[in-house]
């Protein structure tokens, strides 16, 4: 059955009474499943390193999305997508709308949004990460570069963020501006639900509205012919805070509230057909982050390689990345997460590199399988940054997988 047909079939089924309104807009339903059968190994905090296995989803999903033309250029847009747990069915706390879901205006000026989406500092991952991958699975190149393991209470900066308003702009000759405001409040999903620190997860709660805690994000790339650039920064306002810090003041009573940030600079260049059947795209990054804690700053630097080559009718990837040790006047040992993440002091920093191979069986059907491993110092404990796997401080995880991806 045709995919609008069926689409329009659902909108009726949620709003009846906006059935003919939405005949007149163009509505289409879309998704993808993506699962793949992992072996990983890491040392736990008992000193073992099993390897274990097991099937996970990948970013798997099922969407609406509309567009209805309003006069003189200008358009309404909207779209409700919604996780889909392949491995092993939705959860409560993934289902109807968990992913970017939004309405807004498109016109000749660029589009505005308003909802529950990714951030501009999100947009510049697939510039330098696993394009053949769909920049998720276990593969993702997001692990130790923007913290995607853990929720923006706990220092993340690549998170989907609800109460959100966008702006970007149309394209200018290959180039697009983006920015992003999000509140943090207690109208949605927060605190653990939201698989946070308890601070508001990546919402927020009535603490963080009270103090007018907040999210900025800014962003502006270039495409045009062989050549992918971009730059992003986000800064956090008061969005992680404490009630106890040993030596410090800080109480349920009157939390001690910190603010964050970070800027990731990425360039790519495609070389094209280098030799028969042998293409060649090189890409870079750097990343900076800034934790304030009650105890002083802490600081990381993180750069990256990564290469795509068009192989056999699939593609190769191969991917190399090192965070630094965190530094800055905070104690040896100051945690900015309960687990994983960024850590001060010495034997801190961490390396990741991967490799893999994608191949089309068909437009909508996609094979893919390779090697990633995370290579922690002593006090490091980095984890992957998509299916993330507990480990003890120091311990190096590592993972042999093999997946499939269909889109509809």
């Amino acid at each position: 059955m045709n995919k609008k047909l069926v689409a329009l079939a659902v909108a009726g089924a949620f709003a009846l009474p906006l059935a003919a309104q939405a005949q007149t807009a163009n509505v289409t339903l879309y998704g993808r499943l993506n699962g793949d059968l992992e072996f990983i190994r890491g040392q736990q905090a008992d000193g073992s390193n099993p390897t274990v296995n097991r099937f996970s989803s990948n970013s798997s999903r099922l969407g609406v999305r509309g567009v209805e033309s309003l006069g003189g250029g200008l358009s309404a847009i909207f779209q409700i997508e919604s996780n889909i747990q392949l491995d092993t069915g939705n959860a409560s706390n993934s289902g109807l709308a968990s992913r970017e879901t939004f309405v807004g205006l498109q016109g000749p000026w660029g589009t505005f949004q308003a909802g529950n989406f990714l951030t501009p500092y999100d947009d510049i991952h697939p510039i330098f990460g696993n394009a053949p991958t769909l920049n998720t699975s276990i593969f993702s190149t997001a692990a130790i570069w923007g913290g995607t393991s853990l929720a923006k209470d706990q220092g993340s900066f690549d998170a989907r963020l609800g109460n959100s308003l966008r702006f970007n702009t149309a394209n200018y000759s290959g180039f697009v501006g983006e920015v992003q405001y999000s509140t943090r409040d207690s109208s949605g999903i927060n605190g653990a639900a939201a698989g946070g620190g308890g601070n508001g997860g990546n919402d927020g709660d009535h603490t963080s509205e009270l103090h007018h805690a907040n999210v900025i994000s800014i962003g502006g790339f270039y495409n045009n012919g062989p050549i992918n650039a971009g730059a992003v920064y986000e800064r956090n306002n008061r969005v992680r805070y404490y009630t106890a810090f040993t030596g410090t003041n800080c109480s349920a009573a009157s939390p001690c509230f910190q603010n964050d940030y970070a800027y990731t600079v990425a360039g790519a260049y495609d070389f094209g057909t280098i030799m028969a059947g042998f293409g060649l795209r090189l890409s870079a990054v750097y990343e900076k982050k800034h934790f304030e804690t009650p105890g002083g700053d802490i600081e990381t630097d993180f750069w990256g390689l990564g290469a795509t080559v068009p192989l056999g009718g699939g593609r190769l990837y191969g991917f190399w990345g090192e965070v630094s040790n965190g530094k800055g006047g905070a104690p040896a040992g100051t945690a900015i997460a309960p687990s994983g993440g960024v850590v001060a002091g010495p034997n801190t920093k961490a390396q990741q590199y991967q490799l893999t191979y994608s191949y089309n069986l068909s437009k909508r059907t996609m094979v893919y399988g390779g090697y990633s491993g995370i290579t922690n110092q002593q006090n490091a404990r980095w984890t992957f940054g998509i299916n993330p796997y507990t480990i003890a401080p120091g311990g190096d995880p590592r993972s042999i997988a093999v997946g499939m991806v269909h889109f509809f």
